[in-house]
């Protein structure tokens, strides 16, 4: 069901987000805005209609394809009434560096209505490479970020009103440059509390992944912790949101 894959990847910006990391010499942010615990809880609707709840977790840090990475994760799930006629269950894993914040693995298992997904892509930083299962490497940008690891990155970045971020992303095998655009500052309130956000609208610079009808609006917190609170998306048959219900914050 695409209403529903279009939820998805408003939540990965798949949601899924300075300068381009691949410039040589970029500097990696003392801090980032993020740890251990922090734990990001979504209501989504489909227009009106209840659709499911999704979270967006910083689990722990582990050792991961030679160094210690944040182990990131995303899941969504379906409400009952929304289940009755298309179940979804998806989590989504992302391994970033915790001192180079791109990623060193990315995992993802999709159950939605009769589709099932299972991926697993390893990327090498240093030869700039992502391997599949299969044995299929493709050649990536360098220090290139994942669908899930994009959003956390985008958090660490310096960010002002009328500036563009571009990201290297690289998702299904192919590299999607992502731009980015920090459109305006706004008042939002949602069930978590009221926020001055950033109001961000990422745009495929190519066909694929991020490709869809209408626009896609995020809004981040105008502060350090540049937390996602709100993500608005149109779509042919009406629109979809993910609003922020609950945060607990990380160490």
């Amino acid at each position: 069901m695409k209403a529903w894959r279009n939820i998805v990847m408003i939540l990965l910006l798949d949601s899924a987000i300075g300068v381009a990391p691949g410039v040589a010499g970029e500097v990696v942010p003392a801090a980032v805005p993020f740890g251990v615990g922090e734990r990001l809880t979504f209501h989504i609707r489909y227009g009106f209609l209840p659709a499911g709840v999704a979270t967006m977790e910083v689990r722990e840090i582990v050792d991961c394809g030679g160094g210690r990475c944040y182990h990131i994760t995303s899941e969504a799930r379906s409400t009952k009434p929304f289940s009755l006629f298309f179940e979804v269950t998806d989590l989504v894993s992302s391994y970033m560096d915790v001192e180079r914040l791109h990623p060193r693995r990315y995992e993802k298992d999709l159950k939605e209505g009769n589709y099932t997904r299972q991926e697993v892509v390893i990327f090498d930083q240093v030869n700039h490479t992502a391997t599949y299962p299969d044995s299929s490497v493709v050649a990536t940008p360098p220090d290139v970020q994942d669908v899930l690891s994009s959003l956390y990155y985008l958090r660490t970045k310096e960010i002002r009103v009328g500036e563009t971020v571009v990201i290297q992303n690289h998702a299904d095998r192919k590299n999607y440059p992502l731009e980015v655009r920090i459109v305006r500052t706004e008042s939002v309130s949602v069930p978590a509390g009221e926020f001055e956000c950033f109001v961000v609208e990422p745009i495929l610079k190519s066909s694929g992944l991020f490709q869809h009808q209408g626009r896609l609006t995020v809004w981040l917190t105008n502060d350090s912790r540049r937390m996602p609170v709100m993500m608005k998306g149109k779509i042919i048959v009406g629109s979809i949101s993910a609003v922020l219900a609950e945060a607990k914050p990380g160490g």
